[in-house]
């Protein structure tokens, strides 16, 4: 039992009502205090009247003395006792979750003025309180706080928390934008390198097609023109070998055919008949020596009806220097080939056998050795071994090539400058390397003019040569073949020159009784007429068939032919 005597108990002194504060609760007048007693215990007083009802549950007080006034105190939960209590603001325990909002203590209420003190030692009815918003019970509400809504108001503060989503959220937002723009750019390249894509391969149909590379058209189907005969693009240069030792030249035509991917090397024996500038027979060797560079490429062009870019002179020197240059060739040589500064008994330079490695003085011997009685044929192949060696270890690039030819310092022929020449090497060099190219001998008789079928096997298979009426100069070509049994093919060179024709090599052929003008084409028709009337020969004799070699109309003399002069 507490010492605090109740204030409600009927036995003690009632105190006096001396007001009601702002809430409607009455203001009682301090008692002096006095000595705690001990109260008599009553099983009948559980139940007592206060100032609020009965409380069941309240004990018996001794009276007590009034006490002093003391100065207000507080219960467990806040509430006042007293006179002078001020509001204080108490602890929110949602504050944390309140989104920004926190309590704040009321104001206190204006000052009270005590009503009139009524009889002493009787308790007055209290005055009805001001009407005022009820406050739930802790009872009702469930809740340990003893304060009311009334007493608190709420201030809007902004919250860090708050700032952090709209943080968060303009980062998401950020983030999906900047995903959206990504897959955006994506979908662009795509795009892009969809339409790049059909661009190249459009492109690349084109190129082909312009290109003839397409089955059926263009370069594609001139192949297989090529292979029937078709037209074919060649670059052909002459090539002479001057032996500054043992004299003499060798000559060979470097053909590179870009339409069959080919090259060629045809030797040309010196004995090929060929016609100087003025028209007059004369030999391949002959002409070299006398009418130069020049003159010899113009006649075989004549001769062979095939176009000749340019000259390359090599003199034997040079050539022992090239091979030097390029740390010596490979040759299946044929024949064993003596050292001509050795002394007697000393090893040979050349020893026959496969893959001889041939150094540069051992070429120049082995490309101008003609063995005593050997047919010039046959050095003429030894001469197209080294060549086709010499190809095998050049560059094929057009500058390297080009750096080799520079090396030798030798004097270019103006048809053929360096650059143009070491461009040529370089192509030949490309077929050598790959096996692309062979060498072909241009037959000829014993009297220089081509033999029968080297107008299909060389001139026009690998020459590109074409029979033509006329040539460059507008004067038509014209062969003789001896089959008097005498020797005519002088006088009647003389006369077809005297007539304006250019002679292109005589030969001799199987006697026969009557002479013929055989013309190819229908429009030299006319121009074999003129050729037999210019010979003395019957109109009958012009007949259509194959000339020969090169030429537009040949002539085959018979025993029928009258040789001028002849007694």
């Amino acid at each position: 039992m507490n010492d605090q005597q109740n204030p409600y108990d009927p036995y003690y002194p009632q105190p006096q009502i001396i007001g009601y504060d702002a809430y409607g609760q009455p203001v009682y007048q301090q008692q002096p205090a006095q000595a705690p007693q001990q109260p008599a215990y009553d099983p009948y007083a559980g139940q007592q009247q206060t100032a609020y009802g009965y409380d069941p549950y309240a004990q018996p007080q001794a009276p007590q003395q009034p006490q002093a006034p003391q100065q207000p105190s507080y219960d467990t939960y806040g509430d006042r006792q007293g006179q002078g209590y001020a509001p204080q603001p108490s602890y929110d325990p949602y504050e944390s979750y309140g989104g920004g909002r926190q309590w704040q203590a009321a104001e206190p209420a204006a000052p009270v003025t005590a009503a009139p003190a009524g009889v002493p030692g009787q308790r007055p009815a209290p005055e009805p309180p001001a009407p005022q918003p009820a406050a739930p019970r802790r009872a009702e509400t469930g809740d340990d706080r003893d304060y009311r809504t009334e007493q608190f108001s709420f201030i809007e503060e902004p919250d860090e928390d708050s700032e952090d989503v709209i943080d968060w959220l303009k980062f998401t937002e950020s983030r999906s934008e900047r995903r959206e723009e990504a897959r955006r750019r994506g979908r662009n390249r795509v795009i892009a390198l969809v339409v790049v894509l059909v661009l190249a391969v459009v492109g690349g149909v084109g190129y082909l097609w312009s290109a003839g590379l397409l089955p059926g058209t263009g370069d594609a189907e001139k192949q297989g023109q090529a292979s029937a005969g078709g037209p074919q693009r060649r670059d052909t240069i002459v090539l002479h070998l001057h032996d500054t030792q043992g004299g003499g030249t060798s000559t060979a035509l470097l053909v590179d055919n870009s339409s069959t991917k080919q090259g060629t090397t045809v030797l040309l024996p010196n004995a090929l008949a060929v016609a100087d500038s003025e028209g007059t027979a004369t030999t391949l060797g002959k002409s070299v020596e006398e009418d130069g560079s020049s003159g010899t490429r113009e006649a075989l062009g004549t001769l062979l009806g095939a176009k000749i870019a340019g000259t390359w002179r090599l003199d034997t020197p040079y050539l022992e220097n090239l091979v030097e240059y390029l740390g010596g060739i490979e040759v299946d040589t044929d024949t064993t080939v003596p050292d001509p500064k050795g002394k007697k008994g000393a090893d040979p330079l050349v020893v026959q056998g496969e893959q001889q490695t041939l150094t540069g003085r051992a070429a120049v011997a082995y490309a101008t050795f003609r063995a005593s009685g050997e047919a010039e044929a046959k050095q003429l192949q030894r001469f197209g071994q080294v060549v086709n060696g010499v190809l095998r270890k050049m560059p094929s690039d057009a500058t390297n090539a080009t750096g080799a030819v520079e090396y030798l310092q030798q004097i270019a022929d103006p048809s053929l400058p360096e650059k143009d020449l070491g461009a040529s090497l370089a192509k030949l060099a490309e077929h050598a390397k790959t096996g692309a190219y062979k060498t072909a001998l241009l037959p000829v008789g014993q009297d220089g003019a081509l033999a029968e079928g080297a107008g299909d096997s060389v001139v026009k298979d690998i020459l590109g040569g074409k029979v033509t009426a006329l040539d460059a100069s507008g004067v038509p070509r014209v062969s003789i073949k001896d089959g008097t049994g005498e020797d005519a093919v002088e006088a009647a060179k003389v006369v077809l020159i005297n007539g304006g024709y250019a002679f292109v090599g005589g030969s001799k052929t199987e006697s026969r009784a009557k002479s013929e003008v055989v013309y190819g084409d229908d429009a030299q028709k006319a121009t074999a007429a003129e050729v037999a009337k210019t010979l003395g020969l019957p109109a009958g004799s012009v007949t259509k068939g194959k000339p020969a070699g090169t030429a537009a109309v040949t002539v085959v003399l018979g025993r029928d032919y009258e040789i001028p002069g002849a007694s």
